[in-house]
């Protein structure tokens, strides 16, 4: 497991404390998991992903995540509409391992309030959380 500081967390993203990531791209946005997520669930073997065109509220359940560890629910970082899934996830869950902000996205939606973006945290925010997790495990 990485250490907070080794930990890779791009500056162009938003982080919600269920440790999923918001990219916005144009009037959508990319979600999917962050290196601390896949890092704390080990190898991903199974992704449950939603149907394109199921609306889901901002930390509302959309998925899930099956490791050799555990099972662990996806929430919705921003409500909206979904548009697309990364359909390369059923057959290569360990993408999500592999390339968190890249080819292992999980999701992209249409925000149903754009402004929900703001309340998420930005890459230092997110860094401090984590920190202040590792604090209270010690």
């Amino acid at each position: 497991m990485k250490e907070v500081a080794d930990l890779i967390l791009p500056d162009d993203l938003k982080y919600a404390e269920d440790h999923e990531w918001a990219r916005q791209e144009g009037d959508q946005c990319r979600i999917g998991v962050s290196d601390f997520a896949q890092g704390q669930l080990g190898d991903i073997t199974f992704v449950e992903l939603p149907e394109v065109g199921d609306v889901f509220a901002a930390g509302e359940e959309f998925g899930t995540l099956e490791s050799t560890k555990a099972v662990a629910d996806l929430f919705l970082p921003i409500g909206g509409e979904v548009t697309a899934v990364n359909s390369a996830l059923e057959d290569s869950p360990g993408l999500v391992n592999e390339d968190p902000y890249g080819k292992g996205w999980v999701v992209l939606v249409k925000p149903s309030s754009p402004a929900e973006l703001d309340e998420l945290m930005n890459r230092e925010a997110y860094l401090e959380f984590l920190e202040g997790m590792e604090e209270q495990e010690d």
